[in-house]
């Protein structure tokens, strides 16, 4: 697998769409780290972490209000074979601020609010709306 970040947005995607109540994703740290922000912004309403047959699996339930998801959309900004980096001042805005975008900084994972004050740039991993 070239890119596991999309992988683990597809999967998260996928299971929107059919209304499944989790969804099962192979772990690593970044994996762990933008389940967690998934989970303080309020997009999820639960992160858990199990021991699978060929190691670690994250465990996400999903949120749904009203009938409908309360994600909208999951976009993958940075692929392996185009980077994408974003200065601190020049950090990109999710549908007007409605949205998160998802940075891979010096400090850790964080979101765009986070890194602007942190007064971090990054790799600008993806958009949450």
């Amino acid at each position: 697998m070239t890119d596991p970040i999309a992988d683990m947005l597809t999967r998260i995607r996928n299971a929107l769409m059919v209304r499944k109540d989790t969804v099962e994703i192979p772990a690593s740290n970044m994996k762990k780290a933008i389940a967690n922000i998934l989970l303080e912004e309020g997009y999820v309403s639960g992160v858990e972490l199990k021991e699978g047959e060929h190691g670690e699996i994250i465990v996400i339930t999903l949120k749904y209000a009203g009938g409908k998801s309360v994600i909208g959309g999951l976009e993958r900004v940075s692929k392996p074979g185009l980077r994408t980096y974003s200065g601190a001042k020049t950090m990109p805005k999710v549908l007007g601020g409605y949205g998160i975008a998802i940075v891979s900084t010096s400090k850790g994972i964080m979101t765009d609010k986070k890194a602007k004050a942190a007064n971090v740039g990054g790799e600008v991993l993806c958009f949450v709306y």
